[in-house]
């Protein structure tokens, strides 16, 4: 029997609700926006996500506030179950891992306890339920979760079963024949290590760390499944939380999905290049050096392969997943809630990561089904994934602790009348990048070399076209500078109060 560890006293069910709605929240993880082969992409096979939209709300502009670590998922992950702003969140220093004390330009000191997404379903009497990708803290999925079984780290790295002890998912080469993307030996994704949470003696605790000889979405789909299986008799309403690693790299997925996609099948994106125009402050990170300078079309070509072959797996253990919900007797009383946690470039502008400000990056897949919800609507206006903290909480008839800075969209899906979503959306990387988007028009700044880009996103949504020089569009930048500072100034930006310290020669820093 293994060890346990990481104890944590159960919270009491402060009401008892057999009637309440139950949430089923799907999450990918680096799932570009245009990537549902039914709804914005035919190049990719997703029958089951396809089916889904089709009794859903779908949410064309649904974006990520940013992130203030090189790991964007694990800033996206936080503010996802903390409700608070990209600013905001890393002050929840008891709640999160290492990497949410950053040292970077804007984390912030000091520390406060908020209420926790789970925890908020858990204390109104769900049995709340975690499987796969966490990627904050033990002692947060604790507060959260009254079961989890197979809690995943934030990636799986592959290695070279020849002994060379030198990763296997060795893709700058696209002519690397020593790997198969199917083959288990590789490890990854194949032979992922995860912890469980159980019940012991009233208390909540944390096993320690075993290996599974299972592909991590198929694993995934297993324990929600078992889960749903056991849930159908208790009478309680569940949260479940199911995170996918998939289709993070190293993209592995079984040879038949493989095979659906040959590489010189696969088209290229209209605004591929051979390299970013200029270095955006995360040219050389991790993501980028998967794949050769300058990137080429048949690399480009093999990645978008694998990538469209581990999403379309994961798509099939999403369907055993509703399956399973539709078997249980509860659908109808289920809310399901599919996203990412950001996008990823896989060849676009030169470059391959999310570590970026283009929309194929800070956008994902965002749809809502369940009890009253509109069926096949898409809407186009802007919210932030992050709001489906507030939003399932309203649709349970649950209080929104008062610490939560995102916006329900209920009034969106419910089509009520006035109903808007964003006016701007506003993103950050790091030290080094911050944009806004309207509509129309985006404007991204970068604050360690003063350059700025201009993009109409109507008439050009690759982003192609610079326009910050195009005297047309003066009035344009102009406003959007202006009001990109607001959302900075909004948002408590502490690159630009650390900025306000030193002399300066005007314009944004």
């Amino acid at each position: 029997m293994k060890k346990l560890f990481y104890t944590l006293l159960i919270f009491p069910s402060l009401v008892t609700a057999a009637k309440k709605p139950n949430i089923l929240f799907i999450i990918a993880d680096d799932q570009a926006p245009l990537s549902i082969g039914g709804v914005n992409n035919s190049a990719i096979i997703t029958p089951n996500l396809d089916r889904l939209a089709k009794q859903s709300v779908l949410f064309n502009n649904c974006f990520n506030q940013g992130s203030w670590s090189g790991a964007v998922c694990v800033a996206s992950r936080t503010m996802l179950i903390t409700g608070q702003s990209v600013f905001r969140a890393p002050m929840n220093k008891p709640y999160l891992d290492k990497w949410a004390n950053s040292k970077g330009a804007i984390a912030v000191e000091g520390s406060t306890e908020v209420k926790l997404w789970p925890e908020v379903f858990r204390e109104a009497g769900y049995d709340t339920f975690l499987t796969g990708k966490w990627h904050n803290n033990y002692y947060s999925a604790l507060k959260g979760f009254s079961k989890a079984k197979g809690i995943a780290k934030g990636m799986y790295e592959t290695f070279d079963p020849g002994g060379s002890k030198k990763p296997g998912y060795n893709r700058p080469t696209p002519t690397n024949n020593n790997w198969k993307p199917w083959d288990p030996k590789f490890t990854g994704h194949w032979a992922p290590f995860v912890r469980d949470i159980a019940s012991r003696n009233g208390s909540n605790e944390v096993s320690e760390e075993y290996t599974v000889k299972k592909h991590t979405s198929e694993l995934f789909a297993d324990n929600a499944i078992e889960f749903l299986g056991k849930a159908k008799n208790t009478g309680k309403p569940f949260f479940m939380y199911v995170a996918f690693n998939a289709p993070h790299d190293p993209r592995q997925a079984p040879k038949e999905f493989v095979d659906m996609y040959p590489p010189s099948k696969i088209m290229i994106p209209k605004n591929y290049l051979p390299k970013h125009p200029f270095d955006n402050g995360a040219i050389k990170i991790r993501d980028e050096v998967l794949a050769p300078f300058p990137r080429t079309k048949e690399v480009v070509q093999v990645h978008r392969s694998e990538y469209y072959a581990i999403i379309t797996h994961m798509d099939r253990e999403i369907g055993r997943i509703l399956k399973a919900l539709r078997k249980s007797g509860r659908a109808d009383n289920t809310y399901v809630v599919f996203t990412a946690d950001h996008g990823l470039a896989v060849g676009q502008h030169g470059l391959m990561g999310k570590q970026n400000p283009y929309d194929h990056s800070i956008r994902m897949p965002f749809m809502i089904s369940g009890p009253g919800i509109r069926k096949g609507i898409t809407l186009d206006e802007k919210i932030y994934m992050q709001s489906v903290y507030p939003t399932t909480c309203e649709l349970a008839g649950l209080k929104v602790p008062q610490t939560v800075d995102y916006s329900s969209i209920v009034p969106l899906v419910h089509g009520e009348k006035g109903a808007r979503g964003e006016d701007i959306i506003f993103n950050c990387y790091i030290e080094t990048q911050r944009l806004v988007r309207t509509d129309q028009f985006k404007l991204i700044h970068y604050p360690k070399i003063g350059r700025n880009q201009l993009f109409d996103i109507k008439s050009d949504p690759r982003e192609i076209v610079n326009l910050i020089d195009d005297p047309k569009h003066a009035g344009v930048k102009k406003k959007l500078l202006a009001a990109l500072q607001g959302k900075r100034e909004e948002l408590g930006d502490g690159l630009l109060q650390a900025s306000r310290k030193k002399p300066t020669t005007g314009g944004i820093k």
